[in-house]
Order: C-alpha cells, then sequence, then structure tokens
C-alpha cells in the first residue's frame, strides 16, 4: 500500500482537476457564485502585472529590445533546433512546410542568398535583428 505524502485522496485530486479546469481554459473566473471569486487588489497594495508600465526591465537580454525577443522568439518557434545548418531557401521551405503566418514567410525571404546559417541568431542578425551582447 502507497501512502505517499498526499494531503488528499486521488479521487479529490480529480475533483479539484475538473474545478480549475474552466478557469485554466477560458481565462477568467468560472464560478457562479460571486463570493468564490478571489478578491481584487487592495487599494494600497500594487496591482499584479506581467509586464508593469509597459517595460520589461531585467526580462530583456543586453543588446535587445523587446520586439527583438518576440520576433526572434516567433521565428524560432517555427524553425525547431534540429534543422541547422541551412540556406535561405531551406529556410523559406521549413517556416512554409511549418505553416508560418505571412509575416514570417516575407520576413525570412529577406535573407541573404549563397550564406549557410548555424543558429536562429544568425538568420536573425542577417534579418537586422539585435541578439544578446555579452558581459564584458
Amino acid at each position: 500500500m502507497d501512502r505517499g505524502s498526499d494531503k488528499v485522496s486521488p479521487r479529490r485530486d480529480e475533483e479539484l482537476k475538473h474545478e480549475t479546469q474552466g478557469l485554466i481554459r477560458s481565462g477568467h473566473s468560472t464560478h457562479a457564485e460571486e463570493w468564490k471569486d478571489p478578491e481584487p487588489v487592495g487599494e494600497d497594495q500594487p496591482d499584479a502585472d506581467l509586464v508593469p508600465n509597459g517595460s520589461l526591465l531585467g526580462g530583456t537580454p543586453n543588446g535587445m529590445e523587446p520586439d527583438d525577443v518576440a520576433g526572434r522568439s516567433e521565428l524560432a518557434s517555427f524553425l525547431g533546433k534540429d534543422c541547422y545548418p541551412m540556406v535561405r531557401e531551406q529556410v523559406i521551405d521549413l517556416v512554409i512546410d511549418r505553416n508560418a503566418p505571412e509575416r514570417v514567410v516575407d520576413l525570412v525571404r529577406g535573407l541573404p542568398s549563397g550564406r549557410e546559417f548555424t543558429n536562429v541568431n544568425d538568420i536573425w542578425t542577417a534579418l537586422g535583428g539585435h541578439v544578446e551582447t555579452t558581459r564584458a
């Protein structure tokens, strides 16, 4: 018999999981009774925000802007890690095959031909983006 350190039974775990699925999927409260909703922050407390004041201070690497981080990340999501090294035509074919949005396809069409790219940073810098700078 496995006792483990569970605070509740496996049955209750499943009930709790079922209760929170609506919240996770919808992104907002699913309670019919208002008293079950969490209370908002107090007047004297700061609002919880992912990007306070619209800045990513501390979250953006040195040498990059938030747009660089978002653009390189989106590009990398369609390229993956296992496809390198590649040339321009292979990059274009890959993003088209992976159903990238037209803005990403148009972006990679601007790559110089005749050059081999060894990672997403090579591609991003060839497109005019900035990458991290190392600390001295």
